[in-house]
């Protein structure tokens, strides 16, 4: 971390497998080109722990976590897919239940992040210890692996395929932060994420110049102050007389 009055040198951001924070960094480098944006993969279980420790400023990462002395804000829910082998008869229908799967046998990573004590089915008694073990147990055909679509993609093999699980919970994906302070790059970096444009009042607002403060405009007259569309009354000079009968 920098010192006080020490401008920093870098922006560091941890994430998770599955989350693609690439158009976030491309925002980030067209509005702050002269601080680098680095990037640090992190486990699942890890991440909570890299922003506590200090050892990035923030991260992208799956809820639920232990959040003592962290901000965290929900950016985006994933949907739950079952990862199966191309030829199993779930592969017929579009999407499946967790009563669809009640006879199958079923692999619980001991990363999985999902918010339940374990997936449907029946539950095989040694846990792979990641995600990416676990696939390749599904493509060896020892079981079935539920898992947020983005990790089904990203460990993507040609022999299996996914299909969404309607009932299971969703992942939660968060940017996290410490609690004791939030940096001005730190609202640099939420307000992109939000959606936030350049000019949003949200950030730090560069100060004006009194010389390009723009000159006070004089009172406007009651007649300015009508609404648009309305006409000013007529005064009677310049009115043809009225003919008497």
């Amino acid at each position: 971390m920098t010192g006080p009055g020490v401008p920093p040198s870098s922006f560091r951001l941890g994430y998770v497998p599955g989350v693609t924070p690439t158009k976030w960094v491309r925002s980030w480098n067209e509005r702050l080109p002269r601080i680098p944006l680095d990037l640090i993969q992190v486990t699942a279980a890890e991440a909570a722990a890299l922003v506590r420790n200090h050892d990035a400023d923030a991260a992208l990462l799956r809820l639920p976590i232990d959040q003592t002395g962290l901000h965290a804000i929900p950016l985006y829910s994933e949907t739950t897919v079952v990862v199966v082998p191309k030829d199993h008869v779930v592969t017929a229908v579009e999407e499946v239940t967790a009563e669809d799967l009640a006879d199958e046998l079923m692999l619980h990573p001991l990363d999985n992040t999902l918010d339940w004590a374990g997936p449907p089915g029946r539950q095989l008694d040694d846990r792979p210890a990641t995600t990416a073990e676990a696939v390749e147990l599904v493509a060896a055909g020892v079981g079935l692996l539920v898992v947020p679509q983005s990790l089904a993609r990203l460990h993507h093999r040609r022999d299996l395929t996914y299909r969404p699980l309607v009932d299971a919970p969703e992942s939660r994906v968060a940017l996290s932060w410490p609690e004791e302070e939030t940096t001005d790059l730190m609202e640099q970096f939420i307000g992109i994420v939000r959606g936030r444009t350049v000019n949003s009042t949200r950030g730090p607002a560069p100060a004006k110049s009194p010389a390009n403060s723009p000159a006070k405009s004089p009172a406007k007259s009651p007649a300015k102050n009508q609404q648009r569309g309305a006409r000013a009354p007529q005064s009677g000079k310049g009115r043809k007389p009225r003919r008497r009968s």
